[in-house]
């Protein structure tokens, strides 16, 4: 069987700068990546051509990263449907429905978007995509996928760095009387339930900004960004405050139709640590 490529094209940015410097200076991979990869060759030139790793390069020298073992072991589920965003070399941003789990919990299992995205990257001839954020099973909106290990660990450090700004949309439960504001309480687990949240002393910092979109008596519409990325954010700031999200009865929230809780991960926003473009991707 021919092994999927795993791979991705690059030019030098600067000149005098080494394949050395990029990975272990610029990129910051882990010494283990920058072994492997140099005991592999696995960067080339596009002929295939070994690069040698402390010779300086030119502005515009192209390189190919290869990643010979680098797999994903998601199975590939073409039952659940996804809408690709964006996509380049390195990474993509697809929408995530509501009700279905980002990824599954043991790696035998189908059904949630993971291996939908799975199947989409196995369709181009690729092997490898690993999710960058999550979304709770009851949010929709977008998830970013990584499509390299290196892009792997550039994006986990944005995130862990707070550079990669995250936009939520979510209506509430009740009227919000400020128009704008900060939530700012910590959040940990919740001593008495196996997957609910809450507001503790002792809890991780968490900070939540928001500001009104619209609201009536019912309701409110609000757009939130997270400064913090903790497990149910969201929800819990909103709970409480008193203003749940809809839907959202696991934190007291009123009841839908549908049974989902509104809350939609509308917008992100970063600086592509390969273009240096700042990237903005969007649900309309």
């Amino acid at each position: 069987m021919e092994r999927a490529n795993v791979s991705f094209r690059y030019q030098i940015q600067r000149d005098g700068l080494t394949i050395e410097e990029l990975l272990r200076d610029e990129w910051k991979a882990g010494k283990k990546t920058v072994h492997q990869m140099r005991m592999d060759k696995a960067v080339t030139d596009t002929a295939g051509q070994p690069f040698e790793w402390r010779t300086p390069l030119e502005t515009g020298t192209e390189l190919v990263f290869h990643f010979k073992d680098a797999v994903s072991s998601y199975k590939a589920d073409d039952h659940v449907e996804v809408s690709v965003l964006y996509e380049d070399e390195h990474l993509l941003a697809a929408l995530k429905p509501a009700d279905i789990a980002t990824h599954p919990d043991e790696h035998d299992e189908g059904g949630t978007f993971m291996n939908a995205i799975m199947a989409y990257v196995e369709r181009s001839g690729g092997a490898y995509a690993e999710h960058i954020n999550r979304l709770d099973k009851g949010t929709a909106g977008i998830v970013l996928v990584a499509k390299h290990p290196i892009a792997k660990a550039l994006f986990d450090r944005m995130i862990e760095e707070r550079a990669i700004t995250r936009i939520y949309h979510a209506e509430v439960d009740g009227r919000l009387k400020r128009m704008r504001g900060t939530l700012q309480y910590p959040i940990g687990r919740d001593r008495h339930h196996p997957t609910r949240r809450r507001v503790s002393p002792g809890g991780q910092d968490a900070i939540t900004r928001y500001r009104v979109i619209e609201r009536d008596d019912e309701s409110t519409v609000v757009e939130a960004s997270l400064e913090t990325g903790r497990t149910h954010q969201i929800r819990v700031h909103f709970s409480h405050i008193g203003h749940p999200v809809t839907g959202d009865t696991l934190y007291g929230g009123s009841e839908t139709e549908d049974g989902n809780y509104r809350l939609v991960a509308k917008k992100v926003s970063f600086k592509h640590p390969f273009t240096e473009e700042q990237t903005t991707i969007e649900v309309i």
